[in-house]
């Protein structure tokens, strides 16, 4: 007969330690005296029953405002909007944020869609405003202090708290992991990229809506994944791989609940916005149809491909770049196509994805098939990657290849502004190779975590998926059940009697 502790703490879960269950961070333990050891008892206390103040959660969290702290000052030297010199190149500090205050018409009190036409979705632009427009009527009782320098001050403390409350989402859905939250806290495309655009407020609020979803509030986690959409446009792509694993657990209900919310939450968003000022509302959608092949995108090593084979120019990506429709119909083509292979191998995987691994790769398609790739496109894929493969060998060549990108995206930017090549063209398409490359594998690591879910990490912890709310540990369907335990067909006829 089994006996249960009175107390539980003999069946709550205990902490993962890294050096103990990753093998990359196991080998690097070696330089400091190897794995934690069978008698650190102080550090495997069950789960959430630390008694210590410095315990992995509030480590972690130090941790991502000391690299926050370190990313503001890093673009310090731009803060005061005295860009001489390309000071902003040379020094890697440039950001939209700064720049486009002055831009966008904030520093003349222009609303925005209301006085001006801006270019990213409308929370976004709401956020400018609401920030903006303060700094600016405090300029004009105050014309000596920096209104640039105020703006982006500003910003930066809101976007640094939502980096930090994404961490602390992590840690949430975390909470036998915690350790796993450093490889966001920690990455080196935090510390370059967290304000050069507004980026972390999408970030912020999809990974809320992970949260509430983990929480079972499909109706809130609608609501804040379409808030999130409406300030970029990637979180309402968390909304198929939602879809699809709640047809295979047969939880649709809650499903098309988060889908409707998330409809609700974009056109109540919107609508202050369309209805009104429709042309400056729209230049969003107008600018990204006509805009050609960016710098560091899969068209663009095309590109550069093009003219290294042939000297005429004319080869198929240069093409496209002509022809921007069709470029834009064969990304979108591409991009759906990844999304049914995603959907496919949420099907047929012999145990059910989990939603983190699909939502990685999804946005991950996405950046890969797209024409406009910017370098802080990188907090996109953070947070999900985290959730998804908490692994830090891969994790941090990935990163390695980021910050690559980023040196080799500044020096081209050097290079074009002063019309004196910092380095031959190839370096800069090596860099933006190496990236594409490092997330193209974590995609195959992720897909054969999916396949061989014993090599999963999260799983090696939690029992199913502790980011699937009501999928969490549910059956699948029982259509889908009767579908995988079909009998084979036949390989050869069937003979007749007689």
């Amino acid at each position: 007969m089994s006996t249960q502790s009175t107390s539980g703490l003999d069946d709550a879960p205990t902490t993962d330690h890294p050096s103990r269950s990753d093998g990359f961070v196991r080998g690097l333990s070696g330089m400091i005296g190897g794995p934690l050891g069978d008698h650190a008892v102080a550090l495997d206390r069950p789960a959430g029953r630390e008694r210590r103040f410095w315990t992995a959660a509030r480590i972690v969290l130090a941790l991502a405002c000391l690299a926050l702290a370190l990313h503001w000052v890093q673009k310090s030297p731009c803060q005061d909007g005295a860009w001489q010199n390309n000071v902003q190149y040379t020094r890697f500090c440039y950001t939209d944020v700064l720049a486009l205050y002055y831009a966008e018409g904030l520093n003349e009190g222009k609303v925005p869609y209301r006085d001006h036409p801006v270019e990213y979705p409308v929370l976004t632009g709401y956020f400018m405003g609401a920030l903006g427009l303060p700094v600016h009527e405090l300029g004009v009782d105050d014309p000596s202090i920096n209104q640039g320098r105020w703006f982006y001050n500003l910003n930066a403390l809101v976007l640094g708290a939502l980096g930090v409350a994404t961490v602390a989402v992590i840690l949430a859905l975390r909470r036998r992991r915690p350790w796993d939250a450093a490889l966001f806290a920690l990455s080196p495309a935090l510390i370059l990229t967290a304000t050069v655009n507004w980026d972390l407020l999408a970030v912020g609020l999809a990974a809320f809506g992970l949260l509430a979803w983990a929480k079972r509030r499909p109706l809130v986690a609608g609501l804040l994944l379409g808030l999130a959409g409406a300030a970029k446009l990637w979180p309402l792509f968390l909304l198929g791989p939602i879809l699809v694993l709640a047809l295979r657990a047969s939880r649709l209900r809650a499903a098309f609940t988060a889908v409707a919310a998330a409809a609700v939450a974009v056109v109540t968003v919107n609508l202050p916005a369309a209805v009104p000022y429709w042309e400056n509302w729209d230049r969003f959608f107008e600018l990204n149809s006509s805009r050609a092949i960016d710098w560091g995108t899969l068209w663009y090593i095309g590109r550069y491909l093009d003219g290294r084979v042939g000297a005429s120019g004319t080869g198929p990506f240069e093409w496209l770049n002509a022809n921007i429709s069709t470029l834009n119909m064969l990304s979108y083509a591409l991009f759906g196509l990844a999304c049914l292979g995603v959907a496919a191998l949420a099907l047929l995987a012999p145990r059910r994805p989990r939603l983190a691994q699909l939502g990685f790769l999804v946005v991950a398609a996405f950046l890969i098939f797209s024409k406009v790739w910017s370098q802080q496109f990188v907090l996109w894929l953070l947070p999900l990657a985290v959730l998804a493969r908490p692994r830090w060998g891969a994790f941090l060549a990935w990163q390695l290849a980021e910050v690559c990108y980023f040196a080799a995206f500044y020096g081209e930017l050097l290079g074009a502004s002063t019309g004196r090549p910092v380095f031959p063209e190839g370096v800069f398409v090596l860099a933006a190779t190496l990236r594409l490359v490092t997330v193209v594998v974590l995609c195959g690591l992720i897909v054969r975590d999916i396949l061989r879910p014993d090599r999963d990490a999260v799983r090696a912890t939690y029992p199913d998926d502790p980011d699937g709310g009501v999928l969490d540990g549910a059956p699948d369907a029982p259509w889908w059940d009767r579908w995988r335990r079909r009998p084979a067909l036949p390989t050869e006829p069937l003979s007749v009697a007689g």
